[in-house]
């Protein structure tokens, strides 16, 4: 009978268990809240793709190597406000964007993009995107143009992209 009596909820308090207990904290901290933030989706821009309401994580390691290259779905941090928005990349740096009856043309090129599944016939002129910058829209482009067109997107404003 000389043995300790171990509980489930309460172990003992060594220095073990309380260094264990330290770096679950601190991965978890540094996981969930630097490299891998929850957000809710908010709106139906990107339909078809992602729902409203939906959730996800921005990884923001994504790019730490490398760039957003076209059809990229990415995390855009609006200035100022810190809402984060999903958009997918249809040109890059020095690209030359346009709208015609709803197709997208890149530098004179239309686009295949199979992804976009509601059909839409407004017009954007011709638009080159700036340096360290990429040009972001949303997947739904039956959408009235301000709901979903975003834009030319700093490079410094691209924070990651969804995890899935």
């Amino acid at each position: 009978m000389g043995s300790k009596l171990h509980h489930f909820f309460f172990p003992s308090l060594t220095r073990k268990f309380l260094v264990r207990a330290l770096l679950v904290v601190f991965v978890s901290y540094l996981v969930f809240g630097r490299l891998c933030i929850p957000f809710r989706i908010d709106g139906i821009s990107m339909e078809p793709t992602y729902h409203d309401r939906g959730f996800n994580f921005c990884w923001k390691l994504r790019y730490l190597f490398s760039s957003p290259q076209r059809e990229d779905v990415v995390t855009v941090r609006f200035a100022g406000d810190g809402v984060m928005l999903l958009k997918r990349v249809v040109a890059t740096e020095g690209e030359r964007v346009e709208f015609r009856s709803g197709k997208l043309f890149v530098n004179g090129r239309q686009m295949e993009e199979s992804y976009v599944r509601f059909p839409c016939d407004w017009n954007l002129p011709v638009r080159t995107v700036h340096k360290r910058s990429v040009y972001v829209i949303g997947d739904n482009r039956s959408m009235p143009m301000d709901n979903h067109l975003f834009g030319n997107a700093p490079l410094e404003r691209i924070t990651g992209g969804p995890l899935w």
